[in-house]
């Protein structure tokens, strides 16, 4: 499917709609779709999508800012029809070859009245693919630029019903103030909203992006991270039976050991057998993980670095450590720490992390846990983004069904 992304300006110049769109065209070339970002200023960022200048859709050309001036008093001035015309025709050109054109703002800000203008000649008369109109701000509803708004063409397009264009916006609100602008139902509205990219934000390397997709953490709540060796004194056993009692209360829990069988003794691999017969016995073999069984040695510094920032929580059950520098490296990434009561740990965490015994029920532990982060805000914030505001969730459930419409 060939798909044309319009506005103002695009990447790389800098803003709020502008990286939407960007995420937007990465994420539809992703899927396969051809792309085509048309603006006024902007550059071609990713060799998988087309851009195209368009220098009169910049809301910042000279001859677009003296025409707006005129209209802003609520004067047509006489240059305006010929811009129109202009680009019109530029338009249709650019879009023969698309299915669907991807307009952000054009048709509720009055920016550049003109595009606007153009966009409507041929979707009225049929000459422009499918037209989303993507809507994150409504000139009409923002009292600033009520002075700047007059009744009549053009400024009529910002509040009118498009025939036959798929109307989105990013937010509850801005549905609620579009439906009664409008005069359309509310679901004649789709929400899409806005979203992070995790791997970006968190600057996650795509070693561990590959981890997080093979295992799905993005789908687990909460992620617990082990970060240590494969080896007795470690008390892993206690680790997985506290995710089995975990899972009951909360069911997407997962469990995240990051080392490699100690080097030294060759019991541990016996040890290790037997935490994947445990693993299995306990039915925990898909919310579990041991990178060992996915990386060879040790994983890189700042894998298990990412880790930490990715992670919920941090669960050491060992029965013994010298120091306990996993202690250091949760306080620094700001997770909970929940780990044995011996005295090492005791010095470094004292008041400040929870503590249980070495040989505590699985089940104590659990209920330690969940207690601490079911009621936590901060915990709550963390899942809800995870799950439902990265751009890969947002594109597969609302973005790509728009193009079935």
């Amino acid at each position: 499917m060939k798909i044309a992304l319009l506005h103002y300006t695009a990447p790389p110049v800098v803003g709020g709609v502008e990286s939407v769109m960007g995420h937007q065209a990465r994420l539809m070339a992703d899927a396969g779709h051809s792309v085509l970002i048309v603006a006024g200023r902007g550059e071609k960022t990713d060799p998988r999508i087309d851009f195209r200048p368009l220098p009169l859709a910049d809301s910042r050309h000279p001859e677009v800012l003296s025409i707006k001036a005129g209209l802003d008093v609520g004067s047509i001035p006489e240059s305006f029809p010929g811009l129109v015309s202009e680009l019109e025709v530029a338009m249709e050109n650019i879009l023969a070859v698309c299915d669907f054109i991807v307009a952000h703002n054009v048709c509720s800000l009055h920016k550049n009245l003109a595009l606007t203008a153009a966009l409507w000649q041929l979707v009225k008369h049929r000459r422009a693919p499918r037209a989303i109109l993507w809507h994150h701000d409504l000139a009409w509803t923002t009292p600033r630029y009520r002075a700047e708004l007059h009744p009549g063409y053009p400024w009529d397009l910002l509040r009118g019903d498009w025939p036959e264009a798929i109307q989105v916006v990013v937010s509850r609100l801005r549905q609620q103030e579009l439906s009664q602008l409008l005069g359309v139902p509310l679901d004649r509205i789709r929400v899409v909203p806005n979203g992070l990219d995790l791997q970006r934000f968190l600057n996650l390397a795509d070693q561990t992006m590959d981890l997080v997709k093979r295992l799905d953490l993005l789908a687990a709540s909460p992620i617990l991270l082990l970060p240590v060796r494969i080896t007795p004194r470690k008390n892993i056993e206690l680790a997985l039976q506290t995710l089995a009692a975990l899972r009951a209360q909360l069911p997407e829990a997962a469990l995240v050991v990051t080392g490699p069988l100690g080097p030294h003794n060759p019991a541990n691999a016996d040890y290790f057998r037997r935490l994947v017969d445990l693993r299995q016995e306990l039915g925990v073999e898909d919310s579990a993980h041991f990178l060992a069984e996915l990386v060879a040695g040790y994983l890189p510094d700042y894998v298990v670095g990412d880790l930490y920032r990715l992670a919920d929580a941090l669960l050491l059950p060992s029965f013994e450590e010298g120091f306990g520098i996993p202690l250091l490296e949760a306080g620094l990434a700001g997770l909970p720490i929940f780990c044995t009561d011996i005295p090492p740990l005791r010095e470094l965490g004292g008041s400040m992390v929870h503590y249980f015994s070495p040989q505590a029920n699985a089940r104590e532990v659990a209920r330690l846990i969940a207690s601490h982060l079911s009621p936590d805000p901060v915990y709550q914030m963390r899942v809800q983004v995870r799950q439902e505001y990265t751009w890969g969730q947002i594109y597969l459930r609302h973005i790509e069904p728009l193009f079935g419409l």
